[in-house]
């Protein structure tokens, strides 16, 4: 029988999961229950469904969650967005930043042990899997220090089989939220070369998965994730962390040892560790607060008729005897910028409508305006986009303008398929009889179903007015002169 791989003691010089040599020590977490873990599994599986339910969930007709790469829309939860709605996202990702610095600062790095997609990810698809198929952490460690044989090599290619299957099915999902789930099965049924972007993108993103779930692994946490840096300087000696009561665990030792703590040294915490890291070396950088090491410790106090909670959550203040303050000031400026960024969030979304419109002046076109057949024209480009799931017709109207102003290019309503975009030139004239010169008109888009309507101010040019006496005698209904601002 092959012996067990070796163990490493944990320190604060190195990280565990670093040989001396700079090799890769790969860790074995053995498995744990408890009420901690439980819950944990509890709010992984939810996020699990959410992230394979929402492609499949729809409202207004498309996915709950989808960013249309097709068309540039975001569709999110029955709101559709657009490029001109980009701001928006300015809010988002900072009341997304604020809401996670609040939460770092009362309760640690609650993010990393029981919602980041990671440590979801690896600590409840790929290590079950392996413990499934591999056993307890002991059998692992066994089969790691075992010769290569048949069956190692058969039990090898089966674990790391499944492995890039789980891969896949996760990058897949990730990519039906951009082509939506109807476009990635047709995808999936042609050949790589006629979607060649996407199947890059599939390939690259299982390939990164595979390598950081099958070897890579709690080093992410360590090295590459900016969150462990950021915790110190988000947390104080009031947040709430994962901790040991040193207070009562030492001098550690057997229970039958007079004068004992009530820390047996059992390495029970240090062997649930998915990090590798001894809790009662104090707070560290790689603890993702996962709380394996509370209901390890529990499970062996409970075993030694002693009280639980020797690791427990509590803030250092807590652990050294003293009180925890929840409210203190970097909680109050972390509210107020939440509130802040929510607030400004919320009024901005009010403002996003259904329909939007742009008049500017046409492209292409070198002069501004132009004079022809007793008329000064200026010609515009109406770009009309709908959100809506349904046709929608744009009618559009000036007003403020000069007497005399002639609209043309929208007799008609022009109707925009649902989530349609078009543009229609809009020419604006005005007699060089009634011309004064150069005038800011409103240009009112209006939209039905609905009734709403899109101001925008554009401006209206012409021939310097001290022209216009030679104009109105030198202009023929056939002739025609095109002139730009400020001609002689």
């Amino acid at each position: 029988m092959a012996s067990l791989a070796p163990r490493k003691k944990p320190n604060l010089e190195s990280v565990t999961t670093i040989n001396e040599d700079g090799s890769r020590f790969m860790l074995h977490p053995a498995d744990v229950g408890g009420t901690f873990t439980w819950a944990r599994r509890l709010t992984a599986l939810v996020l699990l469904f959410v992230y394979a339910g929402l492609p499949w969930i729809q409202i207004n007709g498309y996915p709950a969650v989808f960013f249309d790469v097709w068309e540039r829309r975001f569709h999110l939860f029955g709101l559709t967005f657009v490029a001109q709605d980009g701001f928006l996202a300015f809010f988002m990702v900072t009341g997304l930043g604020f809401t996670l610095f609040f939460l770092t600062s009362l309760f640690g790095r609650i993010w990393c042990g029981w919602t980041c997609p990671y440590t979801v990810f690896l600590e409840h698809v790929f290590r079950r899997i392996e413990r499934a198929l591999d056993g307890d952490a002991a059998s692992r460690r066994r089969l790691d220090a075992a010769p290569w044989t048949a069956a190692k090599v058969a039990r090898r290619i089966l674990k790391h089989g499944i492995y890039l299957l789980a891969a896949a099915a996760i990058a897949h999902l990730f990519l039906s939220y951009f082509v939506s789930l109807p476009r990635l099965y047709t995808y999936m049924g042609q050949s790589p070369l006629a979607h060649l972007q996407a199947f890059a993108v599939v390939s690259f993103l299982t390939a990164a998965l595979y390598f950081c779930f099958s070897w890579f692994r709690e080093q992410f946490c360590i090295i590459l994730c900016p969150y462990g840096r950021l915790q110190s300087a988000l947390t104080d000696d009031n947040t709430l962390v994962i901790g040991y009561d040193e207070r009562r665990g030492e001098p550690r030792g057997h229970r039958s040892e007079k004068g004992a703590g009530d820390c047996v040294d059992c390495w029970r915490c240090v062997q649930v560790c998915p990090t590798g890291i001894d809790i009662r070396n104090g707070l560290q950088l790689e603890c993702i607060g996962c709380a394996a090491c509370i209901d390890a410790c529990d499970a062996i106090m409970a075993k030694v008729n002693r009280p639980t909670r020797l690791i427990r959550y509590d803030s250092l203040n807590g652990l050294r005897g003293g009180k925890t303050r929840f409210l203190r000031p970097r909680i109050y400026v972390y509210a107020i910028l939440f509130l802040l960024g929510a607030a400004m969030f919320a009024f901005a979304l009010g403002r996003v409508k259904s329909i939007n419109a742009s008049v500017v002046r046409k492209a292409g076109i070198q002069l501004p305006y132009t004079v022809a057949g007793g008329f000064v024209r200026n010609f515009y480009d109406v770009r009309l986009l709908t959100k809506r799931n349904t046709v929608t017709e744009f009618s559009v109207t000036v007003h403020d303008g000069p007497e005399g102003l002639v609209a043309s290019g929208f007799e008609r309503p022009a109707a925009l398929p649902p989530q349609g975009e078009a543009t229609q030139t809009l020419v604006l004239s005005v007699p060089v009889a009634l011309y004064r010169g150069p005038e800011t008109l409103r240009v009112v888009v209006h939209s039905e179903p609905g009734g709403h309507e899109v101001h925008r101010r554009v401006d209206f040019l012409g021939p310097d007015v001290r022209l216009i006496g030679r104009l109105r005698g030198a202009l023929e209904p056939a002739s025609s002169v095109t002139s730009s601002p400020g001609a002689p």
